[in-house]
C-alpha cells in the first residue's frame, strides 16, 4: 500500500486477515507512474515500487504509537496558535504607536498594555483585544497541561530517562524519540537514523543532512535537507542550541573538544545542525 491518511488503520485492519501488509513512502511510488496519474497508473506503481530489492518500507505503527505521540501534534498546533495570537496583538498594538520587540518573552509586555487601565488605546478596541489576551491565556493553560504530561511520561519511561543523559536532550526531546523514533532495527546504523528521507507523516525521519548534487565523481553537498520528521529534527536542533548557549560552562564545548572546534570555525547554524545530527546519532541504539 501507499502510506498516506489512514494508512496505518488500514495497514492493521488487513494484517489481521493474515496478510503481510508493506507501506511505501509516496515520494518512492512517484517515480514509477507512468504518463498521467490515476488510480489504474498508481495500483501499477505501487506494484513496481514493492518489487524493487532496495525499497524502503514504513513500519506499521499501533494504535499506542499513534495515541502517544498525537500529544506533540497538539502541542505544536497550540504553540503555532500562540504564536499567530502574539502577532497579531504586537501588530494591532502597533496600528496606535504601542510597540513591543517581537518573541513569545515579551507576551507579558503586550498584556501588560492592555489590561493597563491608563493606557491611551481607544475605547472601542480594548474589548477586542482582550479577547486575544483571554485566547493567549488559554492556549499557555492548555500548553502548560499538556507539558505536564510529556514530563511524566518522560518519568515514566525508562527509554526516555536513559536518553535525558544526552547533553541537549531534556524531557520533551526524550519522550518524542521515544514516542516517534521507530524501531531500532529499521535502519542498519545510527547514520541512516540521522540521513533518512522518509515522510513523517508515514515513517521517520530526520532529514539532517545536507542535499546533494553531486555528479562525475564530484561532490557538491547544498542546504540542510529538511525533509522527514519534522518535529523530531526541530527539537533536536533547538536542544543543540541548549548546549551552545551553555558552552562556556559545557564540558563538550570547551576548548579543545569537536564541538569547540566546529565553533571557531563554523557558523553558528550549521554548529546547530551538526550537533543535532550527532545528537541522533547518539540516541540510536
Amino acid at each position: 500500500m501507499e502510506a498516506c491518511g489512514g494508512a496505518h488503520f488500514w495497514g492493521r485492519e488487513i494484517g489481521k486477515l493474515g496478510h503481510d501488509v508493506r507501506l511505501i513512502p509516496p515520494a518512492y511510488v512517484k517515480p514509477f507512474v507512468k504518463r498521467q496519474k490515476n488510480d489504474a497508473a498508481d495500483a501499477e506503481a505501487i506494484c513496481e515500487a514493492a518489487l524493487r530489492p532496495t525499497m524502503r518500507f514504513v513500519p506499521v505503527k499501533s494504535e499506542e504509537t499513534q495515541g502517544a505521540a498525537m500529544v506533540f501534534r497538539v502541542r505544536e498546533l497550540l504553540i503555532r496558535q500562540r504564536t499567530q495570537a502574539i502577532n497579531a496583538l504586537r501588530g494591532h498594538l502597533s496600528e496606535f504607536g504601542q510597540i513591543v520587540p517581537q518573541g513569545a518573552a515579551n507576551a507579558a509586555k503586550l498584556i501588560a498594555i492592555v489590561e493597563d487601565p491608563e493606557c491611551d488605546l481607544p475605547a472601542d478596541a480594548i474589548p477586542t483585544l482582550k479577547v486575544l489576551v483571554a485566547a493567549l491565556a488559554q492556549l499557555e493553560a492548555e500548553i502548560g497541561k499538556l507539558d505536564t504530561e510529556i514530563a511524566r511520561r518522560a518519568k515514566e519511561n525508562e527509554l526516555a530517562r536513559r536518553l535525558m543523559t544526552v547533553p541537549g536532550i531534556g524531557p520533551l526531546i526524550a519522550t518524542a524519540i521515544a514516542t516517534l523514533a521507530p524501531p531500532p532495527e529499521t535502519f542498519r546504523k545510527a547514520r541512516d537514523f540521522a540521513a533518512s528521507c522518509w515522510k513523517h507523516a508515514f515513517g521517520v525521519t530526520l532529514g539532517l543532512t545536507p542535499r546533494q548534487h553531486s555528479t562525475g565523481g564530484k561532490q557538491r553537498l547544498g542546504a540542510t535537507t529538511r525533509m522527514g520528521e519534522r518535529s523530531l529534527r526541530r527539537l533536536l536542533i533547538i536542544g543543540a542550541n541548549s548546549v551552545i548557549i551553555k558552552r562556556h560552562t559545557h564540558a563538550a564545548a570547551q576548548p579543545g573538544t569537536w564541538l569547540g572546534g566546529m565553533l571557531s570555525r563554523k557558523p553558528p547554524m550549521l554548529v546547530r545542525v551538526a550537533l543535532a545530527n550527532k545528537m541522533a546519532r547518539i540516541v540510536w541504539p
